[in-house]
């Protein structure tokens, strides 16, 4: 099982790139988020890999980072999000734009992704909403390689993070706080301080 490829770009297409790791050629498929983070062809590069093995065929799916795998993994446990659809709504979403679909259970958002109907969507939005929100508020499940980037929590924004972790010591559910903040961190232009997350949080709560 390939967990880790760090090697050289060798050539890109629209939704892969091939890898030359000592002289052996990976063709790895990516979102176009991970793809435009890779350096030009004969530059260094390390992604992370989810292997998926079929009896037919063997694919390597590379990520920029832990927390975009994670999401991949996720997403492709829903019903009729297989590997293209889910690279697909990492091409169009980021990890913050997901957190946020799946909280305020935006169908829309996720329809703008190719492959992405009404149906496929909603069946998103109800599986994952827990599972979402755990991933949101643990930063370990989305934690940064050595790529340098960031956390995909961190994307989410320090201030909600906190704020939703704080109403889930309350006693709240984690969907139903993480809804919540993301509500209140609307309202408050995106910029909320954490005690006006968590006051305008637990308002939000009030009338779920």
């Amino acid at each position: 099982m390939i967990a880790k490829l760090k090697g050289l770009v060798d050539s890109f297409g629209e939704d892969w790139v091939i890898m030359d790791v000592n002289g052996v050629g990976y063709l790895v498929f990516a979102s176009s988020k991970t793809l435009a983070k890779l350096p030009k062809a004969g530059e260094a590069c390390s992604l992370m890999i989810e292997t998926h093995v079929r009896e037919d065929h063997i694919h390597l799916y590379g990520f920029a980072d832990a927390g975009e795998r994670d999401w991949f993994k996720l997403l492709t446990t829903v019903q009729g999000v297989g590997a293209k659809v889910g690279l697909a709504i990492l091409s169009t979403l980021s990890a913050q734009d997901i957190v946020h679909a799946i909280a305020a259970q935006d169908k829309k958002a996720l329809t703008r992704a190719n492959g992405v109907g009404p149906k496929v969507a909603t069946r998103i939005l109800t599986e994952l909403k827990d599972k979402a929100g755990a991933i949101a508020l643990t930063p370990s499940a989305t934690g940064s390689s050595d790529t340098g980037e960031a956390p995909a929590s961190a994307s989410f924004g320090g201030a909600p993070v906190e704020a939703a972790s704080a109403l889930v010591n309350l006693g709240y559910n984690r969907s139903d706080a993480l809804a919540a903040v993301s509500k209140a961190n609307k309202k408050l232009g995106g910029e909320g301080k954490l005690d006006d997350l968590i006051r305008e949080g637990l308002k939000e709560l009030s009338i779920l």
